[in-house]
C-alpha cells in the first residue's frame, strides 16, 4: 500500500473536498508533464463519458470497483441497488469514499484481490482504470485473480485508450517506439503522480488497442462480447467468461 508521502492523489481527492485544489500532474519517465483536473473523480453520472454512462446498463449483480478513486462509480451503483465493494491502493482515497458515503470501500491493490472478497457478478475498471493491470503480464495475472471470484455469468467493463490515436502524432510515436525497443508493448505507459510536496511510486499505465485486448485475453477463460465505442479512441470492452 501506498504511504502517505506516495499518496499523492489522495491529497489531492482530500484537498479537494476541501476546496483547495483543482489539479494533478503525471510524469511521464522522458520528464513530460501533464496537468489533469481533479473533477473528473467527482463527477455525476450526467457528467460522464458518453461510453461509461452506456457501459453502466451492462452492469448486473454484486460489483467489484476496482481503483474505486473518490468513489463516483461506486456511489452511482449504490443509489442503483446493487450490492459494491471499492477497492484501492491509497488509504486517503478509501478515506475519502467512505466520507462521501461508499458503504464497502477497502485498502486493497487489485494484485491482491483474492477469495476472501467473496463473489461477484460484474468487475468495474472505469476512468481508463484497466490501465491498472500494467503489462500483459500483469493483466492475465489479474484475470485469474478475478476468475477465482467470479461467478459463472461474470462479466468484466474495462475502460481504456487505443494509444495509436491520434495515429500522427510525433510525441507518442517516439515514446511507443521507445517502448518497442525496450520489449514494452507501445501504450506501456510509465509514469508517476506528483502533488505539492508528494509522489507516487513510478508504475505502469497500459493503454491498448481493440485487437491488443482481445491478444491479451487469450487462454485467460475471459473474452470480449462487445465493445462500447467502436469509433471512439476510448472505449470500454464488456468481457465476459467464456
Amino acid at each position: 500500500m501506498l504511504n502517505d508521502r506516495q499518496d499523492a492523489l489522495g491529497h489531492c481527492f482530500k484537498d479537494y473536498l476541501k476546496g483547495t485544489a483543482d489539479t494533478y500532474v503525471l510524469e511521464l519517465d522522458d520528464g513530460r508533464i501533464e496537468v489533469y483536473s481533479l473533477k473528473n473523480f467527482f463527477s455525476t453520472y450526467k457528467h460522464w463519458p458518453s461510453t461509461e454512462r452506456k457501459a453502466m446498463r451492462y452492469v448486473r449483480g454484486r460489483v467489484l470497483d476496482i481503483g474505486c478513486g473518490a468513489g463516483r462509480h461506486a456511489l452511482f451503483l449504490q443509489e442503483k441497488g446493487h450490492k459494491v465493494v471499492g477497492i484501492d491502493q491509497s488509504p486517503l482515497a478509501i478515506q475519502v469514499c467512505k466520507q462521501r458515503g461508499v458503504k464497502d470501500a477497502r485498502l486493497l491493490a487489485a494484485t491482491q484481490i483474492d477469495t476472501s472478497l467473496g463473489t461477484f457478478d460484474t468487475f468495474i475498471m472505469f476512468g481508463g482504470n484497466f490501465g491498472l493491470v500494467g503489462s500483459i503480464k500483469g493483466a492475465r495475472q489479474i484475470l485469474r485473480r478475478l476468475s477465482r471470484i467470479a461467478s459463472d455469468h461474470a462479466r468484466i467493463l474495462a475502460n481504456t485508450r487505443d494509444p495509436y490515436h491520434p495515429p500522427d502524432d510525433p510525441y507518442w510515436l517516439e515514446y511507443h517506439e521507445r517502448n518497442r525497443q525496450k520489449g514494452r508493448m507501445a501504450g506501456q505507459n510509465r509514469m508517476r503522480v506528483r502533488y505539492l510536496g508528494f509522489t507516487s511510486p513510478w508504475f505502469d499505465w497500459l493503454l491498448v488497442s481493440r485487437d491488443e485486448m482481445e491478444y491479451i485475453l487469450q487462454g485467460t477463460g475471459w473474452v470480449v462480447k462487445k465493445y462500447i465505442g467502436t469509433d471512439t479512441p476510448t472505449y470500454v470492452a464488456v468481457i465476459e467468461k467464456k
